[in-house]
């Protein structure tokens, strides 16, 4: 038998739904949020709504944007002739406080991944395809994630994209900053010497 009422208790459930959210910090949000005035409450849930019902994909890199092209396809001052290629659109966000990359991007929305059931179609492979046809893209950066799903993308789609004569590069990969040696595993490590360059 449950101590909270069933109001509660499926508010609660509501707040475990979401993504590294266990039962103690789901039972703190709800009554956080219970504390809260209606005004608040009805801005926070306004503020969901509006995002689900006004975020639409860009039809040119599959970002989530309010507006079609989203931003940064839109801004002239991108170096469109260099393609990011990211599995999430969060990626994008990491990628952009770098404030180093200033050319376009192209999300994903996942990796190749035959154990879960998804292949090549169920991800943005042709889309990307389609954008490098014209010859105006003179590079591609695969910066998906270094995992074994992450790794099988990047393969797949540097066979796919040499042959039409454009320039692939991975992102470098290895120890972060403020790492120790002796805990690094032995993957990283080697991925670490490969990627050395002179100084």
């Amino acid at each position: 038998m449950s101590v909270y009422s069933p109001s509660i208790e499926k508010l609660i459930e509501s707040f475990e739904k979401l993504p590294s959210i266990g039962h103690k910090t789901a039972t703190r949000l709800a009554f956080h949020m219970l504390n809260n005035s209606e005004e608040e409450i009805n801005e926070f849930v306004s503020s969901i709504i509006n995002a689900k019902k006004n975020l639409k994909y860009c039809s040119k890199c599959f970002n989530i944007s309010d507006t079609d092209p989203c931003e940064i396809c839109a801004n002239s001052k991108r170096q469109a002739d260099t393609i990011c290629v990211v599995e999430d659109v969060k990626d994008i966000i990491a990628m952009e406080r770098t404030h180093e990359f200033s050319g376009l991007y192209h999300v994903l929305h996942g990796s190749i991944s035959p154990m879960n059931g998804i292949g090549p179609d169920d991800i943005k492979v042709k889309e990307l395809l389609t954008r490098l046809q014209d010859g105006s893209v003179k590079e591609v950066i695969l910066a998906t994630n270094p995992r074994v799903e992450g790794e099988a993308t990047a393969m797949y789609l540097s066979k796919l994209i040499k042959p039409l004569g454009i320039k692939v590069t991975r992102i470098a990969r290895g120890i972060p900053v403020g790492g120790d040696l002796e805990y690094t595993d032995e993957i990283t490590l080697m991925q670490a010497l490969e990627g050395r360059r002179e100084l």
